[in-house]
């Protein structure tokens, strides 16, 4: 599994639409885009890595107050063993009417060379 499957699956209860990338659709009052940001390996002293660490942004927008929606998506990660690697306020986006959130998060995959 993905970081951007899992995150589908851990957010997609939320009262607010996720897609990857960009959000295609008409947007709605509140909505989330999931940007994948890097994948690595841990260093190991055989150089042969066993864990994957994968990591995205969530970015959030939304008309009304974005707190709400930022605590679930927090609560909601934190639940699901994601770690939370920053948390920032971005503004608010006179032209579209949007207050805009991220969340940058992590989780780490068990890794092995065979498939």
């Amino acid at each position: 599994m993905s970081i951007l499957e899992e995150l589908q699956i851990v957010l997609g209860s939320l009262p607010a639409p996720i897609e990857t990338g960009v959000f295609s659709e008409k947007a709605p009052d509140a909505y989330m885009v999931l940007v994948p940001m890097t994948d690595s390996f841990t260093l190991h002293g055989d150089n042969t890595p066993l864990v994957d660490v994968q990591e995205a942004r969530i970015s959030i927008y939304t008309k009304g107050s974005y707190t709400k929606l930022k605590n679930a998506v927090v609560r909601k990660l934190l639940n699901a063993d994601f770690t939370i690697t920053a948390r920032q306020y971005i503004g608010y986006e006179t032209e579209t009417g949007y207050y805009h959130y991220n969340v940058d998060t992590a989780k780490y995959y068990e890794f092995s060379k065979e498939e």
